[in-house]
């Protein structure tokens, strides 16, 4: 088995495109359990120089329950579309589909450093990179985008719905006492109840899960290094983390 991304949509579009697909594969997110319980985690996330649009997009699969680093690949590459709030995904996507790729180890689920459902148009990162991978993904942000919640309780593992327009499309998520919760959503082919269990799982005494932190923290000290010694975009690279 290897990581497939199939090809639902040109990314080659304008801003009113992009809006129409993520309508179009909105309707296709699988919003319910369709995995077996997880050998491979993987996490993913990208850092991106502002002043010249290169990034770093990192996967780093983590074994679990262990969850210690199993294998970690970089891409480097120039992000060609703008920065635009609600269209993430056509920026960073292409980049973490080659270091996807370049994996020798499948995850089974995957978790990401943005929103899945939780978004106006239903189709943050997480959705959008489980459909075209067509893998078991889950949107663990730092930050709500749209939606209204109440106030959570303190204790580790409470929680409260996140709901935009009557309907639950996510949940504020304590994961650590006296800081704040992150939002969890459904990406594809993960409920939100075990979207929010997986996120507990992956959790070791910080308020981001391990896959998705050690993901940030791979990608921001890959892009460091990539400044000072590579000057060739679209470089894919194992990278060593210690």
């Amino acid at each position: 088995m290897d990581m497939k991304a199939a090809q639902l949509h040109s990314w080659q579009l304008d801003v009113k495109q992009a809006w129409g697909v993520q309508r179009e594969l909105a309707r296709q997110v699988r919003r319910w359990d369709d995995f077996t319980g997880p050998r491979y985690i993987a996490g993913v996330d990208v850092s991106v120089k502002r002043e010249s649009g290169v990034a770093i997009g990192v996967v780093v699969v983590l074994r679990y329950p262990e969850l210690e680093t199993v294998e970690v690949k970089a891409a480097r590459g120039q992000l060609d579309f703008p920065y635009i709030p609600g269209l993430l995904s056509f920026r960073e996507i292409p980049l973490l589909l080659e270091a996807c790729a370049a994996l020798e180890t499948v995850p089974d689920l995957i978790l990401v450093d943005g929103q899945g459902i939780l978004h106006p148009r239903r189709l943050g990162l997480a959705a959008h990179l489980g459909l075209v991978l067509d893998r078991p993904t889950i949107g663990c942000a730092k930050s709500l985008l749209c939606g209204q919640v109440e106030a959570l309780d303190e204790a580790v593992g409470s929680y409260r719905e996140v709901i935009d327009d009557g309907e639950v499309i996510g949940a504020a998520l304590r994961t650590r006492l006296r800081v704040k919760p992150v939002y969890v959503s459904i990406g594809h082919r993960v409920s939100l109840e075990s979207a929010m269990d997986w996120v507990l799982k992956c959790c070791r005494g910080y308020r981001l899960p391990e896959p998705t932190r050690q993901a940030h923290l791979a990608a921001n000290d890959f892009r460091k290094k990539a400044e000072v010694t590579y000057a060739i975009q679209g470089l894919v690279k194992k990278v060593e983390i210690k």
